[in-house]
């Protein structure tokens, strides 16, 4: 099935890191957004003669709820054409053409394995969907380890909500580790963290969300610890 273009408009703009903001935006032609936590959007936006040089995707950052809002995390990357135009022409109440919900990101049977969500920046947009779809539906679950990396502290995205998840959801434990800054935490980069945790080779299923050289190397890392490709689902940005 063609997924059909709409129209949607930004109606929340939020800070969230220095060069990282939250786009809450309303898509007033569906009564009712679904989609499954872990699945993106694609915008198609005016940057560039090419239908598929203007489509850029990001992952859902909200929980789906019945309702036609959803939320976006993005990046400004430095000298990105297309980030450039969202941080500097997107305004609370701009439009913007979309279509999804698409991807294969999902969740799998969290009941009987441990999860790895492994992300770096952005990459934390559908853990935390996927986490807080798992909290508010009371899902069943073994162990599940968020490993958050960047670079310091005013980087860290979703920080408190992710540290309340930990004191309120029973097997979630949340390690950001930081490649910066000097802080009381995780210091360096995401593999040697999931590296220690299955160091037993406890039955696990990785999740890496990022750029291609994480991605890349945490399934080297993983495969060199013993697991196999089958315990492995990635989604690469950019």
């Amino acid at each position: 099935m063609l997924l059909q273009w709409q129209t949607g408009i930004v109606k929340k703009i939020e800070q969230a890191a220095p060069n990282t903001r939250r786009y809450w935006v309303e898509l007033p032609e569906t009564t009712s957004f679904g989609f499954k936590p872990g699945q993106f959007i694609t915008l198609d936006l005016p940057i560039h003669e090419q239908r598929n040089k203007r489509w850029r995707s990001y992952s859902i950052a909200s929980v789906p709820d019945g309702s036609n809002i959803i939320e976006l995390l993005i990046v400004h990357l430095e000298g990105g054409i297309a980030s450039g135009y969202i941080f500097n022409e997107i305004k609370e109440g701009s439009t913007l053409t979309l279509r999804g919900p698409q991807g294969v990101f999902l969740l799998p049977d969290i009941s009987q394995k441990d999860i790895c969500m492994v992300c770096t920046g952005a990459g934390i947009a559908p853990f935390r969907c996927m986490l807080q779809y798992i909290h508010e539906h009371n899902i069943p679950h073994k162990n599940i380890h968020l490993i958050f990396g960047t670079r310091t502290q005013q980087d860290m995205l979703y920080r408190r909500e992710m540290e309340e998840l930990q004191k309120e959801m029973t097997g979630f434990y949340y390690h950001p580790t930081l490649s910066r800054e000097e802080w009381e935490g995780n210091k360096g980069y995401v593999h040697p963290i999931y590296e220690k945790l299955c160091a037993g080779k406890q039955p696990v299923i990785f999740m890496l969300c990022g750029w291609r050289p994480m991605i890349d190397e945490g399934k080297q890392r993983v495969l060199a610890m013993g697991y196999d490709k089958k315990d492995i689902i990635a989604e690469l940005y950019g």
